[in-house]
């Protein structure tokens, strides 16, 4: 892609964000979620593919589906209270149109159904976009009105989101959908929480972005897209392998690694409001996420032969690991000893 073309679309993608996140108008929060989509459509077409045709075509026709509801629920909410406010979200039928809409946008169950579709198609990097960047508006708008939404139907399919994510991954072989159904299990912890301790919301997006993030960066690196070439990553190079199994763990919320702190403390506020039936289905579901975590650390840990080929050879002269932040791969494993101060 043109260097030219690259940059207007990657700054598009960020001031699509920052429109979003800085306005308190309806309009304004709708036309930085339309920018957004609009920006990063030709980066998934970029591959001229058949297959990332597809996806681009998918999620544009998911994206318009919800920035169509969004709008509609703003214009109906506006009819009721004669204002475009965010914060002035009373009426009960725009609140639940505005919940389905924000669910479409982030991909969370029964509404997840196009996420894995669409990473499928894509190539690493823009998966990387779709899975941290592209979910920051829509969270934003979530966070900003979870006291309005609908907190028995955003109860529901947090719920949903969680099993299904933990489920759905069980028969996937491709790095890209088990990294999409992870995303569906981490956006039901988010939205469980979300109308109690919005902070708590916002501390598993900030975990859930450094780890995902890290991930598709040694991905990327190992030239890993589906489970066969993952289990040949620690004759490629054993130090990325094993921050990748470190990395899987923390994703799976094993403790005492960093994907266990929001997870911990989410649980502990759904036990402050006496919701103990719906913590101990949630910490099931975990376990489920944390099954196929597991079996990728094996794959990649015992599954590989005894022997250095020299492909794997060439491939450490060509490729150089040091290209992945070490400072993101450690804060995104190791953030258990802050526990304490968040609790305080």
């Amino acid at each position: 892609m043109n260097p030219y073309a690259l940059s207007m679309l990657m700054s598009s993608l960020a001031m699509g964000t920052i429109i979003t996140l800085s306005s308190s108008h309806w309009f304004l929060a709708w036309m930085g979620l339309e920018i957004n989509t609009l920006a990063i459509i030709p980066l998934m077409t970029k591959m001229h593919h058949p297959r990332a045709t597809e996806s681009a075509t998918k999620y544009f026709l998911t994206q318009a589906t919800a920035s169509a509801l969004l709008l509609f629920s703003a214009a109906m909410n506006a009819w009721v209270t004669g204002e475009w406010t965010i914060m002035n979200m009373n009426s009960y039928t725009p609140t639940t149109i505005l919940t389905i809409a924000l669910a479409i946008k982030l991909g969370i169950a029964p509404f997840h159904l196009w996420l894995p579709d669409v990473l499928q198609g894509l190539d690493m990097m823009t998966c990387l976009i779709l899975s941290t960047w592209q979910k920051l508006a829509p969270m934003a708008l979530l966070i900003l009105t979870s006291h309005q939404l609908n907190a028995n139907l955003l109860t529901l399919m947090a719920l949903a989101s969680a099993i299904i994510g933990g489920w759905g991954a069980l028969n996937q072989t491709q790095m890209r959908k088990i990294m999409a159904y992870s995303s569906i299990a981490h956006l039901g912890w988010m939205t469980l929480v979300v109308s109690f301790a919005p902070g708590l919301a916002l501390l598993n997006l900030t975990i859930y972005l450094m780890m995902t993030s890290s991930m598709f960066m040694m991905l990327m690196t190992l030239n890993a897209t589906n489970m066969n070439k993952l289990s040949i990553s620690w004759l490629k190079t054993p130090t990325l392998a094993a921050s990748m199994m470190a990395g899987l763990l923390s994703l799976g919320g094993l403790p005492p690694l960093s994907g266990f702190l929001p997870k911990w403390l989410i649980l502990q506020e759904m036990t402050k409001h006496h919701l103990g039936v719906l913590s101990t289905v949630m910490a099931l579901s975990a376990l489920l996420s944390l099954f196929f975590y597991l079996r990728l650390s094996y794959t990649i840990s015992m599954t590989s032969p005894p022997n250095i080929s020299n492909a794997n050879l060439a491939w450490r002269k060509k490729n150089n690991p040091s290209l992945i932040n070490p400072i993101l791969v450690v804060l995104s494993t190791m953030l258990m000893p802050i526990t304490p101060m968040l609790l305080m």
